[in-house]
């Protein structure tokens, strides 16, 4: 495959192999949030955003596999160093029990677990973070979070989320979540979690606000934690933890306003901020983290998805001293994935590809909105994290169809949007092709 020249090529979506294929999967899989009837051919040519399924469909994922996938398919710049890779078995190990090492010296080899973590602190510095726990994915990385904030609070018992947040779906980050009720409906959850309006109104100031978050000037949350009229003191507050840009919630980018009063009254009360970076992180928004942008500096960032694993990155004064608080046997231990997320930190910031995120989605921006297309209501993002609003579920739903069938893969989210996630290398030529394949999507569904 060229990807200089490579178009999407549809003749049948799905096809006949890709429902034998499912029907296949799901004779043991457990029900679950299958976006449509894709079925990626590993063994078949793919190379950036451009893949090939199993009846032999080419089609353009901008997905990245919800960011987990943040340069595509078989970028040279991770490929390339795999193949230095001299594979061995086990590929896992318990990796907070034993080391692994990649050559002679850490400066030495393919980086493994050691490499990725001593990235992860030079990447937080300015954070003054310096002590990473790895795990297997993002939602552990948010366990692992709540974990060391509670263990760090002294006893404190509450917990501060916000409306519209998704943390994952093990059952502390389900006790966190506040978007579709399916996700936590009937589990049981960690007490003391209260939630405030997440800000997303980018015209809000405290005197004029339409998300509830302000109200006469003064934030809900200011008023909460007043320590002589509120209904939670701040010294009983143990963590509030915050998507940067809200993913599951509907890709909602928060106001000014709003992130310049978590930083003040984080700063004010000493809570611990805890930054959910899943999706958000690893250059996708044109900064290495989406907390770059704003006004806060978070005290823990969880990480995943790009990462290949999951990493709760911290100060080592919030992480417990005793070495049993915090342990897993396969968490630091995935030698393939830990080299894979650590290459992939090393290939972005090498390319530039931040910049590039920025340019690209400034462009994708641009061409859409000049578009000027009937149901769509609002084009938004940060870099190439992307969202295309639409005035109706039913709307946003069939063009997710439409351009599927066109050889374009996007994904849904909140009520009405379109989240649009191209790999982070993506050219100018790709988005102008997936702007193409979208608004035909979007016309053939108007």
């Amino acid at each position: 495959m060229d990807r200089d020249t490579a178009t999407p090529a549809v003749a049948d979506v799905p096809g006949e192999r890709a429902r034998e294929w499912v029907d296949y999967h799901h004779e043991s899989a457990a029900p679950s949030t299958y976006v449509y009837e894709f079925v990626w051919d590993r063994t078949a040519p793919a190379e950036g955003p451009f893949c090939t399924d199993v009846d032999g469909n080419v089609l353009m994922d901008f997905t990245s596999h919800v960011a987990a996938a943040p340069l595509g398919y078989n970028n040279p710049l991770i490929m390339d160093r795999l193949e230095e890779f001299d594979l061995v078995d086990p590929l896992k190990i318990a990796g907070q029990d034993f080391y692994a090492a990649g050559g002679p010296s850490p400066d030495d080899g393919i980086p493994g677990s050691s490499g990725l973590m001593d990235r992860l602190t030079d990447l937080t510095s300015h954070y003054d973070m310096d002590t990473v726990f790895l795990s297997n994915s993002g939602a552990e990385a948010v366990e692992n979070a709540i974990k060391i904030a509670y263990d760090a609070s002294n006893g404190a018992k509450y917990a501060i989320t916000f409306d519209g947040a998704f943390h994952g779906r093990t059952l502390g980050a389900l006790s966190l979540n506040r978007s579709k009720s399916v996700y936590r409906r009937d589990f049981p959850e960690i007490s003391g979690v209260t939630e405030m309006p997440y800000c997303d109104d980018r015209t809000c100031s405290p005197e004029t606000c339409s998300c509830g978050f302000f109200a006469d000037g003064v934030s809900r949350l200011r008023k909460k934690l007043d320590p002589e009229r509120g209904n939670v003191h701040p010294d009983d507050v143990a963590y509030l933890i915050m998507e940067p840009i809200q993913g599951e919630g509907g890709y909602r980018f928060p106001s000014e306003a709003f992130t310049d009063e978590i930083a003040a009254l984080a700063a004010e009360h000493d809570i611990t901020l805890i930054a959910d970076e899943i999706q958000s992180g690893v250059g996708r928004t044109g900064e290495m983290w989406g907390s770059d942008h704003y006004a806060y500096d978070p005290d823990v960032i969880a990480s995943g998805k790009g990462l290949r694993v999951g990493a709760t990155v911290s100060r080592s004064d919030v992480f417990p001293e005793e070495t049993g608080r915090l342990s897993s046997t396969w968490g630091a231990g995935d030698l393939i994935a830990s080299a894979q997320g650590a290459l992939t930190l090393d290939a972005i910031e090498e390319a530039d590809l931040m910049d590039n995120a920025v340019v690209r989605g400034r462009q994708f921006k641009e061409t859409m909105r000049d578009a000027d297309l009937d149901p769509v209501e609002d084009v938004r993002g940060k870099g190439l994290l992307l969202a295309v609003e639409f005035d109706t579920k039913e709307r946003r739903d069939a063009v997710v169809e439409n351009a599927f069938e066109r050889g374009l893969l996007t994904l849904a989210c909140g009520h009405k949007v379109l989240r649009i996630l191209p790999p982070l290398d993506a050219t100018e030529r790709e988005i102008g092709l997936g702007c193409d394949l979208l608004t035909a999507a979007i016309e053939d569904a108007a």
